[in-house]
């Protein structure tokens, strides 16, 4: 094969396989399909013309280097009077694109670049031209406002572009020769009248019927991530029937109330995000996967499951391992993580994580993560929260054994579900690149507010934000080492005081004694503080301690003048050689209870496990 034919080659199976993926981005960008099409067949010519350069990249990468093309074009092309925008698409289809609409172009670029590509964070923010912290403000604030416009859930926001996919599919396109004329003539002209010529030979061309293979864009390949084509033969090994998913009648027994299936997958490319999903899938290379909904008889009450098959034990226990560090570093708003506990009796390994999502209208959101053999399965119930979360937790701990006694007669499987199924509570999954911080994650809310908690990064701990006057303790002493501080602050909300927020700082002490020796001297200095300083007032609210660990918590009040005063609610923590010090400062009755602190100061304690 000539170096010529096999470069028609190479570019007829890229063109095959992005060509629709890049529509539904444009449409999604722009909401007029006519205006997409014609970007994204504008984007493929020009690749054509440097496909000497892109042509050496891979896949992903190849796609990179159009996309942006695409969306430039896209936007152009939508910006002419002509290009209005269109009626394409049914009644959800045009709700989805009327949300997206309501976006600025920023928060809009931002969300569709996180759920219909796979792009890293970094790249994320680079393609968009901000910064990694402020694409990441960008895609809650998007994902929220999305959400809202839409009356969804953060399930909800994948399967939202749903819609669009039916309407894509229907999309005729012209055969390769058609694009690699143009883009011969673009190279041979290098001038805009070459490109306006090689633009016009689609309309008039008559060929946009159907491509050379007569082929036409099916939901198979229309996937919403990309999906490396090395692994494809790898996946079509290994067969997942849908008989493994669980059954409506199934989440009805467990979770109560009558229940139907509204979308079963093919879920390979990662079309379906569970809350707090962060990536496409857990495992970048499945051999197979599969994911189905289902939503109650009130409308309200929602559920998912993910299975995925691995190439082996080991890529099976990373996919397990990633799936729970989502949950541990949970980034959708005003999501909170209230407990975690293994399973034991469930396959090979389980956790059920229960966590409450603050906005209105709030939402319990029970996941279930079990991993037997090269299989994962993860299993969400989203429902209104009720006087006790305890039947959403027994419920979903009940669906998680179902579904791997349903996988682990299958090949390369490992343990079923046994009886009785125990649950130990255990440590917060680890997350993020210090996990022994917490995340926003782990914060409550605040009285009166109803905007997100936002993390700095971690930095060291030069100086200690988290002391009070009473204390005024120091992570920079000899023998520490590790020490490390980090704030959360609410940005959004109005009103607050310059002082309202809550930070962390923690350090290695390198033996439990002398760990052991600063927690008893942050006690004394409280104990003291009310006789040696008498503008101060000392409450405190909880404290234990065991052979590896202590935990006190105080509320504290500083006298500032005769009128003024400033309230600190502060918790002194040791887990084994880790000490961590949380001061949390209120703005007026903008605060956290009592209780809620002092459980914030047990998840401190919970997250020094991962100190290295």
């Amino acid at each position: 094969m000539s170096t010529k034919q096999r470069h028609a080659t190479e570019f007829e199976t890229f063109y095959k396989d992005v060509r629709s993926r890049l529509l539904l981005q444009t449409w999604a960008l722009t909401g007029d399909l006519t205006a997409g099409r014609k970007a994204v067949q504008d984007a493929l010519i020009i690749g054509w013309h440097h496909w000497r350069k892109i042509g050496r990249l891979d896949p992903v990468e190849r796609e990179n280097w159009v996309r942006p093309i695409a969306w430039r074009h896209a936007l152009r092309r939508h910006s002419v009077p002509h290009f209005h925008r269109s009626k394409d698409g049914d009644e959800d289809a045009q709700a989805t694109l009327e949300a997206l609409s309501r976006l600025p172009l920023e928060q809009r670029k931002v969300l569709l670049l996180a759920h219909l590509t796979t792009i890293s964070e970094d790249v994320l923010a680079r393609e968009v031209g901000i910064t990694q912290l402020r694409a990441e403000q960008a895609l809650r604030a998007a994902t929220g406002d999305f959400m809202l416009a839409r009356s969804a859930l953060p399930a909800d926001v994948q399967p939202s572009f749903e819609s669009l996919v039916t309407t894509v599919e229907a999309v005729r396109w012209p055969r390769p020769t058609i694009l690699t004329r143009a883009g011969a003539a673009r190279r041979r002209t290098h001038t805009a009248v070459g490109l306006v010529l090689a633009v016009a030979a689609f309309a008039g061309s008559g060929f946009a019927v159907t491509d050379a293979a007569g082929d036409r864009p099916s939901l198979g390949n229309l996937s919403l991530h990309h999906r490396d084509s090395a692994t494809s033969a790898a996946a079509e090994s290994y067969h997942l029937s849908t008989d493994t998913l669980l059954s409506p009648e199934q989440i009805g027994a467990a979770l109560g109330g009558a229940w139907m299936t509204t979308l079963t997958s093919d879920d390979d490319n990662g079309t379906l995000a569970l809350p707090c999903q962060r990536g496409a899938l857990a495992d970048p290379h499945p051999r197979a996967a599969l994911a189905r909904t289902f939503v109650g008889d009130k409308k309200t009450i929602t559920a998912a499951q993910t299975t995925l098959a691995s190439g082996s034990s080991t890529a099976a226990q990373s996919a397990y391992t990633k799936t729970l560090s989502w949950y541990g570093g949970c980034r959708d708003s005003r999501v909170q993580l209230l407990s975690t506990a293994t399973v034991g009796g469930i396959g090979d390994q389980a956790t059920v994580l229960l966590l409450h999502n603050w906005t209105s209208p709030e939402r319990t959101i029970a996941v279930g993560v079990a991993r037997t053999g090269v299989l994962t399965t993860a299993v969400a119930g989203t429902i209104p929260p009720g006087k006790s979360d305890a039947p959403a937790r027994s419920g979903v701990t009940s669906l998680l054994g179902t579904a791997v006694q349903q996988l682990c007669h299958l090949p390369g499987a490992g343990a079923c579900t046994t009886q009785p199924v125990s649950a130990v509570a255990a440590p917060a999954p680890a997350s993020g690149t210090e996990p022994a911080l917490m995340n926003e994650v782990d914060l409550p809310p605040v009285t009166g507010v109803d905007q997100p908690w936002v993390g700095t990064n971690p930095a060291p701990a030069t100086s200690n934000v988290a002391a009070t006057r009473c204390d005024e303790a120091s992570f920079t002493g000899a023998g520490i080492s590790h020490a490390i501080t980090r704030s959360f602050v609410i940005p959004t909300a109005q009103g607050l005081a310059p002082q309202f927020g809550l930070t962390q700082t923690l350090g290695d002490f390198g033996t439990a004694k002398a760990a052991s020796t600063f927690v008893d001297g942050i006690r004394k200095k409280l104990t003291t503080c009310p006789k040696t300083d008498l503008g101060s007032h000392v409450t405190q609210l909880t404290t234990t301690s065991s052979a590896t660990t202590d935990i006190t918590a105080w509320r504290v009040r500083v006298e500032t003048s005769q009128t003024a005063s400033v309230v600190y609610l502060m918790a002194i923590v040791r887990n084994r050689t880790g000490v961590t010090q949380v001061g949390f400062v209120p703005s007026g009755k903008v605060t956290m209870t009592d209780a809620d602190f002092t459980a914030l100061a047990h998840r401190a304690a919970e997250r020094l496990t991962y100190l290295k």
